[in-house]
């Protein structure tokens, strides 16, 4: 055997390793789509504050019911964000785990989502514990942080990218915790541009080469 293909099968076991303890079936489309969700979901929520901001000045001053429907309403939103995500997330991801003929719910990718769900849990159990009390104000920033946080513990069994995202969401939402006024913005910024950027960035390493042969 040649030194030449050697090499080569050392590549292919290289290569089966790696999806035996990697789940490689993310697309980076489903990041786009996450990104465009969040950004829709925060033009809405914007035009929302605007005028629950707007009927506070008509009558000069707090509303508890109108500020408990705006709340409720965000909630819902938040959720709905959520699901167009993971919906679109699932839909490209089983796209391109099709293509690549590689099993979508394999060990790979229930140790993905294991070691993902533990933090977004928690997160969860948190930021209703602060709307229960009234700190609103925090949501925006404990969302970034806790996102981050399931990203980065989830990283080891994906590409090392996602490492990265988690890093950056996790510092956006420190950095939120000094500007509580500025959350949507923020919240903008980390779920809607970063993933945006991040799933252009995915879609360019990994999958481009793929999608022009195809």
């Amino acid at each position: 055997m040649t030194d030449h293909e050697h090499l080569k099968t050392l590549t292919d076991i290289r290569k089966m390793m790696e999806r035996s303890s990697r789940f490689i079936s993310l697309s980076g489309l489903s990041g786009i789509s996450a990104g465009i969700s969040a950004l829709v979901g925060a033009f809405i929520a914007n035009s929302w504050f605007r005028e629950y901001y707007d009927r506070w000045e008509l009558r000069h001053g707090y509303n508890e019911m109108d500020f408990i429907s705006l709340r409720n309403n965000l909630v819902l939103l938040g959720f709905g964000v959520m699901a167009a995500a993971l919906f679109f997330g699932f839909l490209f991801t089983w796209r391109k785990a099709k293509r690549d003929n590689i099993p979508v719910w394999d060990r790979s990718a229930r140790r993905l989502a294991v070691n993902a769900f533990i933090p977004l849990a928690a997160g969860g159990i948190f930021i209703l514990g602060l709307i229960y009390n009234h700190a609103e104000k925090l949501t925006a920033a404990s969302c970034l942080i806790f996102y981050g946080l399931a990203l980065i513990n989830a990283s080891k069994y994906t590409v090392s990218d996602v490492r990265y995202l988690g890093l950056t969401e996790t510092a956006l939402g420190l950095l939120n915790l000094f500007f509580l006024n500025k959350g949507l913005y923020f919240w903008a910024i980390g779920f809607g541009f970063c993933h945006i950027l991040y799933g252009a960035l995915m879609w360019w390493k990994y999958e481009r080469k793929g999608s022009l042969q195809t």
